[in-house]
């Protein structure tokens, strides 16, 4: 092959794979002092009913890796999977599980989500962490659909979900 010819290729090359780039990997990261003791705000974060979205949840095998756990939005439902629990370390990971509905309900992709209750001072700090993409993976996602709609639902649900949680660890719901 000659260089004209090689050159010309891996042009080529490169610009399908720009044309066809995976959406970045996001994260968002919220946090929140709540002035409860670590084991009475770890005791409030089992079934999500502390997010104020969430009407009701239920889930195939508590707290054990590997449950489904199905969240009642009051219409939609969100789907997601615990990928671990550690009741002594006050954390936990989860999944939205790859459904095309839970796309109609936040707008992400490759979503995983840790919460940890930590001491701090005379209260608790909760860290909640998501890594995520956008649910348009294409290069020019609709506004619905692209990197502020994903950072912006998931820190909507985690800045009411904290604040719901203060409330009902510190009695003020």
């Amino acid at each position: 092959m000659n260089k004209a010819l090689l050159a010309a290729v891996l042009a080529v090359s490169a610009t399908a794979g720009a044309a066809y780039a995976a959406a970045p990997a996001l994260h968002e990261t919220k946090t929140m002092e709540i002035g409860a003791p670590p084991a009475k705000v770890w005791a409030v974060i089992g079934d999500m009913s502390w997010v104020p979205l969430v009407k009701a949840s239920a889930a195939t095998m508590g707290n054990t890796p590997g449950s489904v756990r199905t969240l009642d939005l009051g219409g939609p439902k969100l789907v997601e999977q615990l990928k671990s629990y550690d009741a002594t370390a006050m954390t936990y990971t989860y999944v939205i599980t790859p459904d095309p509905a839970n796309i109609k309900v936040l707008p992400v992709t490759d979503y995983t989500s840790t919460i940890t209750v930590k001491p701090s001072g005379t209260g608790s700090l909760v860290t909640w962490i998501g890594e995520l993409k956008r649910a348009d993976q294409g290069d020019a996602p609709a506004a619905t659909m692209d990197d502020k709609a994903a950072t912006d639902a998931i820190g909507g649900v985690y800045d009411a979900g904290l604040g719901g949680l203060k409330a009902k660890a510190t009695g003020a719901s």
